[in-house]
């Protein structure tokens, strides 16, 4: 895991080009704290902060020479093994055990298809000296940032907003739409976009190569909906999704540093835990969990101590933030995100990660992902509400329907909400329920943002799960994942998002991932059973990652973020946006995680611009 930095510049001196990769880097130096390297040949600069986790050795140290090339990668290849031993049978040799070898390797083999050969996170960069090409990829959902800036015929990139910041004349503009999404959708991206003009971001599975002056994008992988439906029995399924977990879990757990696990007592969590528990039963893990105590607080420790009972080999640790804590650490928090801290959980999810390094931990595993292609969020049910109508199944929608209403205890205005959500979701394709979205806060906007995003499936379920995946909510969580791990020179390693298991949960039915009785995940609970603590596996509540930021945190230690100067919110209606925060001065809270967005862009805006 590491920081990469680099350029193509036509007009710098070589000496000039080493000395700006390098200011580039310590903007960064907390992702790779142990080598800072830079090399420099002609209109190319490379430069890399190492965080060193496989192969120790400084003989792996970036940028790294393989024959013509030069390459520099911040990520993990999991199947380096597997793809090394490939290479070797067709006559390839190794200097090193490390990962970062094998993709030169694999790159002189392969050319740029080799990242469809590879199982793991990762931006990379390759400079091919003998076709005087740039090569840089990155992975199939996003897992590690790959930032980059155009100007003429010059190309910049890098790992964060903070080291693209140093270039000299940085345009700063807003981009204004982004930052709209981000408040009404809490969005930390958008596509290629981000919330500077000229910060393009390099999508999931996509390419990007400079050659001649001239820069081309492309997809190298996608979800293949045109593939029928898996006709396997239920059985077998279950046996396919836990043999495909289990094998991510071995994966993922590579490394020559100590490694631990993230655990809420949520179902994701929990899942991972008790499989690399099972997995290596003498193996002593380390856990880290955050909870708060008090009224309107949420306290999983139960559910965490469920998973500590059932496996001996769990080391747990556990933490709750002060109101001091939180103080003290906000801002940087937030300079560590690069954007404005859309939620107050991701302040939950920096004290986790801090936790995890004071104990000596380099690599934890974390459950995202599982949420958005298992049909996790409540609000898959519109989707499937409405694709069982569409259908004519409507028998499987009301009993799915009122078996939902039953789970969550939800009231007559609830059920009316859900019906009619439903029925949108009918009659409007997927951009249409966006918008809808986004229009709400319209009013507080001057100019008004749009989302397209294309109906890859006439599967509503399937289409909706796509773009949490790869356009809406993942993107977000991976994003604060990356910031709040790499803030303490920690890697976080995310096992569901291993492609081969979420191109089988694709292959599902919609039946398989949220059954008739409303139990979401289904594949997943069912899968596991056989592992996880009871009380777990029960489990039928989504509680995602609670905290008491927007109210109770607002109202108290971040106070101060109710100081807002309206006239730098110069892109917003700013007495409407007042009329709002005074409100919630005044008690009435049922704003609160719209206003807890806009205090925080504001003081993005002020301490970071």
């Amino acid at each position: 895991m590491c920081g990469i930095a680099g350029f193509i510049n036509h007009s710098l001196r070589e000496e000039d080009k080493k000395e700006l990769n390098y200011k580039l880097l310590k903007a960064i130096i907390h992702r790779g704290p142990e080598n800072s390297s830079v090399w420099c040949e002609g209109i190319v600069s490379l430069g890399q902060n190492r965080l060193k986790i496989i192969d120790l050795s400084d003989e792996a140290n970036q940028p790294f020479d393989y024959m013509d090339l030069v390459i520099i990668f911040n990520g993990e290849i999991y199947n380096y093994i597997e793809v090394r031993e490939e290479l070797i049978k067709k006559g390839y040799k190794f200097r090193t055990k490390g990962d970062t070898e094998v993709i030169g390797a694999a790159y002189k083999e392969w050319g740029e298809s080799c990242v469809t050969r590879f199982i793991g996170m990762w931006a990379i960069a390759i400079w091919d000296q003998t076709q005087k090409k740039l090569f840089c990829s990155r992975d199939r959902f996003g897992i590690k940032p790959f930032y980059y800036i155009t100007k003429d015929k010059d190309l910049y990139f890098a790992s964060e907003y903070k080291a693209l910041k140093q270039l000299p004349n940085f345009d700063a503009s807003l981009n204004e739409s982004q930052i709209q999404r981000g408040i009404t959708m809490t969005w930390a991206v958008y596509k290629d976009e981000t919330y500077y003009r000229s910060i393009k971001n390099l999508m999931p599975a996509h390419n990007l190569v400079y050659q001649n002056g001239k820069i081309s994008i492309s997809k190298y992988w996608d979800i293949d909906f045109s593939q029928s439906k898996s006709e396997l029995s239920w059985e077998d399924k279950k046996d396919q999704f836990y043999s495909l977990f289990t094998e991510s879990i071995k994966l993922h757990s590579r490394s020559d540093v100590q490694n631990g696990t993230c655990l809420s007592g949520g179902l994701d969590s929990s899942a991972i835990v008790s499989v690399y528990s099972t997995l290596f039963p003498d193996l002593p893990i380390k856990s880290f969990s955050i909870y708060y105590e008090g009224a309107n607080s949420v306290d999983e420790r139960p559910f965490v101590r469920e998973v500590v009972n059932k496996y001996s080999n769990i080391e747990p640790y556990y933490f709750t933030p002060s109101d001091q804590d939180i103080a003290d650490s906000f801002h940087n928090v937030a300079y560590h995100a690069d954007v404005p801290l859309l939620g107050s959980s991701y302040l939950s999810q920096y004290f986790l990660m801090q936790l995890a390094k004071s104990k000596g931990v380099t690599v934890v595993l974390d459950g995202q992902g599982s949420d958005e292609y298992l049909g996790g969020y409540l609000h898959s049910f519109y989707r499937l509400l409405a694709q069982d109508v569409s259908e004519m199944n409507i028998s499987d929608a009301i009993r799915t329907y009122s078996n939902h209403l039953s789970r969550e205890h939800f009231g007559l205005g609830k059920s009316f909400g859900i019906a009619a959500k439903s029925l949108a979701s009918l009659f409007s394709d997927e951009n249409r329920m966006y918008n809808l979205e986004l229009s709400r806060k319209d009013s507080f906007f001057k100019k008004h943002a749009s989302i397209s995003f294309e109906n890859k499936t006439i599967d509503r379920v399937d289409n909706f799960l796509y773009h949490l995946l790869f356009n809406s909510t993942l993107q977000t969580l991976l994003h604060f994942e990356d910031r709040n791990s790499m803030a303490f020179s920690l890697e976080s390693r995310v096992p569901f998002l291993n492609h081969k298991l979420v191109e089988f949960a694709f292959s599902l039915n919609n039946s398989d991932k949220i059954n008739s009785k409303a139990e979401t995940k289904y594949i997943l609970r069912e899968s596991l059973r056989k592992v996880l603590p009871q009380a777990v596996y029960e489990r039928k509540d989504k509680k995602g990652f609670v905290t008491p930021g927007e109210v109770k945190w607002l109202n108290g230690p971040l106070k101060f973020l109710l100081d807002i100067d309206y006239d730098r919110l110069s892109f917003m209606n700013g007495s409407l946006v007042k009329n709002e925060v005074e409100k919630y001065k005044n008690g009435d809270t049922s704003n609160a995680a719209f206003v807890w967005r806009v205090a925080c862009v504001h003081y993005w805006i002020i301490n970071f611009n």
